[in-house]
């Protein structure tokens, strides 16, 4: 893909617990040979450091992304690929408030914000553009363009709710991370990925991640398909 036809998701991780959702995510992007634009809150390092042990670093970005990815969701190193030789994806550092897609001139299909936090949600209801996962998702609702926002938090409060409305009535998805048990999880990865299954559907992308319901009880007992975005549950 040349420069100039490249047109990629912007995917944000905040500082929410969840970070294999964003794992996830970025799996099933990545298999459907999409184009993936990554910002990680300051934030979201912490919680990557203490939910998978690896320290992400600007300087080494794409090897620890590379052994993230390749970790299932209970933090088994090895679980998939990692990242191929030929994975479309650039980083942009979250203080960098003069990379690409802090214009609203980049050219992108929309963002994903997985996992959101509440600091996060408040963050871009109010506009306040504090660093560029924020600063991106203003740009794209602006824009007009696809923002998801999977929300991580339990229980919410009143003023969360409100900012979770004001995004909604601003044209973003609210999608609250919530597991369904109808598709026949066996696996904490199988809970993890009908979340992300459902961020990719809000996004339109394609995806096997999860069994979708047909109208038949006891379906979700029968062999599910698979695809390089999911993990075999052992």
């Amino acid at each position: 893909m040349t420069e100039r036809n490249r047109t990629p998701w912007v995917v944000g991780v905040s500082g929410a617990s969840g970070t294999p959702y964003a794992a996830a995510v970025l799996r099933g992007l990545l298999a459907a040979g999409e184009s993936v634009d990554l910002v990680v809150s300051r934030a979201s390092r912490l919680t990557l450091l203490d939910e998978t042990g690896i320290a992400f670093r600007d300087a080494h970005w794409r090897e620890d992304l590379a052994e993230w990815l390749a970790r299932g969701a209970d933090g088994k190193p090895g679980t998939f690929e990692g990242l191929a030789a030929g994975a479309d994806v650039r980083y942009w550092g979250a203080g960098d408030l003069a990379a690409g897609p802090s214009s609203g001139s980049y050219p992108v299909k929309g963002m994903l914000i997985v996992p959101a936090s509440t600091a996060c949600v408040a963050g871009v209801a109010l506009g306040l553009s504090k660093d560029l996962l924020q600063r991106v998702a203003s740009v794209t609702l602006k824009e007009r363009r696809r923002l998801v926002v999977a929300v991580r938090e339990t229980p919410l409060n009143g003023q969360t709710l409100k900012h979770l409305v004001a995004l909604d009535e601003a044209g973003a998805v609210v999608l609250p991370a919530s597991p369904a048990f109808y598709a026949g999880a066996t696996h904490i990865q199988d809970l993890v990925d009908f979340v992300a299954g459902r961020v990719l559907d809000a996004a339109g992308v394609p995806h096997l991640l999860y069994r979708r319901w047909e109208g038949e009880l006891g379906g979700s007992l029968a062999p599910r398909e698979t695809n390089g975005g999911d993990a075999a549950g052992d």
